[in-house]
Order: C-alpha cells, then sequence, then structure tokens
C-alpha cells in the first residue's frame, strides 16, 4: 500500500506539473488575446494539450471566461463572448495525462487596469494561504477550510465566487463528485475531515480552489492546483 501511495502521488504531481508547462505555452504563445471568443481559445489551449502531451481527454468541460463571464461559477454556462482589450481572462482545465487528473486554473489580465491586476496577484496570495493553513491542522475538515479561505478573500476585498473550494482529485475516472456527495468537496456542509482514506482505503487527495470576485465591478478571478502535494 506505501509503494501504491507514492506512485499515485508521483503521477498526481506530473500530471499537474504538465498543467503548469501547458499554461505557460499558453501565455507564450499569446493564446489568450483580445478579439478572440472565448470557445476559440479554448479550442486552442485544447489543441495545445494535444500538440505537447498528446492529451485528447479532459475529465471536465473546459472553461475560458472573460469579463462579467467571470464572476459565474463552473456549473453556468454562459454565452460565449469575445474577450476585449482591457480584459480579465480565467481558464480551468481538466486534462487526463496517463490516467491521472489535473486540475488547474489561472488568470490573465490584458490592459492597465490595477484593480485587475491586483486581483490576479492575490489569488495565489490567497491560495497559499489556504493550503499553509490546511498544512497546519492535521484534523482540519472542508467546513473549515472553506471557512479560512472566505475571511482570506474578505480580507483582500472580495468575495467568493462559488459554492465550494475544491474538490477530491485522483486517476480517472475520480472518485464521483456530485451535488449529493457534499464530502467530496471543500464546502461548509462538509465537516468531515480532509486528510482521511476512500471506501478502497487510498488516500484521498484535493484541489484547492480560489474564485475571488468584485461584484460591484462586475469581475472575478480564478486559480486551482493540487492541495494535497
Amino acid at each position: 500500500m506505501a509503494d501504491e501511495e507514492r506512485t499515485r502521488a508521483t503521477r498526481l504531481k506530473d500530471a499537474q506539473a504538465k498543467a503548469v508547462r501547458l499554461f505557460a505555452e499558453i501565455e507564450k504563445r499569446g493564446l489568450v488575446a483580445p478579439g478572440e471568443g472565448e470557445r476559440a481559445v479554448s479550442d486552442r489551449i485544447r489543441d495545445l494539450a494535444n500538440e505537447l502531451f498528446g492529451t485528447t481527454r479532459h475529465w471536465h468541460r473546459r472553461i475560458v471566461r472573460s469579463g462579467p463571464n467571470t464572476l459565474l461559477p463552473y456549473r453556468e454556462n454562459p454565452p460565449d463572448r469575445a474577450i476585449g482589450t482591457d480584459d480579465i481572462v480565467f481558464a480551468d482545465f481538466g486534462p487526463i495525462f496517463e490516467e491521472y487528473e489535473a486540475d488547474f486554473g489561472r488568470t490573465f489580465v490584458l490592459g492597465d487596469d490595477p484593480v485587475k491586476h491586483r486581483l490576479r496577484d492575490d489569488l495565489p496570495r490567497v491560495f497559499a494561504a489556504g493550503k499553509a493553513f490546511f498544512e497546519g491542522d492535521p484534523e482540519i475538515t472542508g467546513e473549515r477550510l472553506h471557512a479560512e479561505v472566505g475571511r482570506l478573500a474578505s480580507e483582500s476585498g472580495w468575495e467568493l465566487g462559488g459554492w465550494h473550494a475544491g474538490h477530491l482529485v485522483g486517476e480517472f475516472p475520480h472518485e464521483t463528485i456530485d451535488g449529493a456527495d457534499l464530502e467530496s468537496y471543500i464546502t461548509p456542509a462538509n465537516g468531515t475531515p480532509l486528510r482521511r482514506t476512500d471506501k478502497t482505503g487510498r488516500r484521498c487527495h484535493w484541489i484547492l480552489e480560489i474564485h475571488l470576485i468584485d461584484r460591484e465591478r462586475g469581475f472575478g478571478g480564478f486559480h486551482e492546483e493540487l492541495l494535497t502535494l
């Protein structure tokens, strides 16, 4: 079991490392650009993942959102929108690398709006503080971590944009996570410890999602990656 757990951890970290490379290449190639439609950018990122890694499958719906669409949580499905010259854009992708899932999200800012730049810069800082809080409490529950992420968001001048702040991740297909299985999410309704094993005795691994919004100004941003490794 110990060898199996080490292998799982290595494969999940490798999957995320590929996602990091993918997103670095997105920026290098300037795929997120004014005048481009969200769906067109999503398709180009999909094709780039295939070019770089031979990846053709994604375990969740690919998301690229810009402007007011960045206020919306994952389950919403807004109409396609053209990216503006002074826009904020986030991408949320779940590519499958060698049967292991990555779940990775980053925010891009076009133009010089200082508030949008501040939001983009606050996202990884809130993520790091949330991860440090998780690491400092061996018995932490989904409820407690969600509350802390909400506190960190408010302290920074933002709101949380979704009903949860992360979820289980693993081999494809990973643990079934749906609205009825709240123990699979980092949410106020999950009072169970995040450090636990699943029904087969394997360690649970988690993604931490930071979706911060400024409702008054009409935009938000997104950052996600592995929490437990």
